[in-house]
């Protein structure tokens, strides 16, 4: 029988090892870049209906408290109707949840053009016009996609993830 050794390296490694993924959905400012990633999102899909930038306008300086399942921030209502991310510490003036706990129903229903479901708390005039906000207001990704990769391409990459999430069920 051979005698086990240990092996070494045969350079020292001086950097740390890198983080887990854990660490990083963990960290503050991954959770910082996720949520003004989202505000941008948010933002973009807004400012493709006029309307809902008026409705949001008239709340200027209000905040809203949003939260799906672990994630939440905290975003200020701008005077050009669009978010700006506001501090955690802030009270806010609604809460909306998603009740959906499962991502691929929440990708079900979005794909499908349905709002998901929500608990919305707080001031009855902001939730109202919020509200209006998640009926009239959706995402076109397949238009955005198109910008990117013409419309051949994105068309089947919307219709594909559709077939995925679809089969999912």
């Amino acid at each position: 029988m051979g005698v086990m050794t240990s092996l070494k390296p045969p350079f020292p490694f001086p950097f740390p090892p890198l983080p887990s993924l854990t660490s990083l959905t963990q960290s503050a400012w991954a959770v910082d870049e996720m949520q003004r990633r989202v505000v941008l999102l948010l933002n973009h899909v807004t400012q493709q209906e006029p309307q809902a930038m008026q409705r949001l306008a008239a709340h200027t300086g209000r905040v809203v408290a949003a939260q799906w399942r672990s994630f939440r921030f905290q975003a200020r209502i701008t005077p050009a109707g669009l978010f700006d991310l506001a501090d955690s510490e802030t009270p806010a003036d609604l809460h909306v949840s998603v009740t959906e706990e499962s991502t691929f129903a929440s990708l079900q229903t979005l794909l499908q053009g349905n709002k998901p479901p929500l608990r919305i708390e707080g001031d009855a005039e902001l939730a109202s016009d919020f509200n209006w906000l998640v009926a009239h207001v959706r995402w076109d990704v397949e238009e955005d996609l198109s910008r990117l990769l013409g419309d051949t391409a994105a068309h089947t990459m919307v219709q594909t993830a559709y077939r995925l999430l679809k089969g999912r069920s």
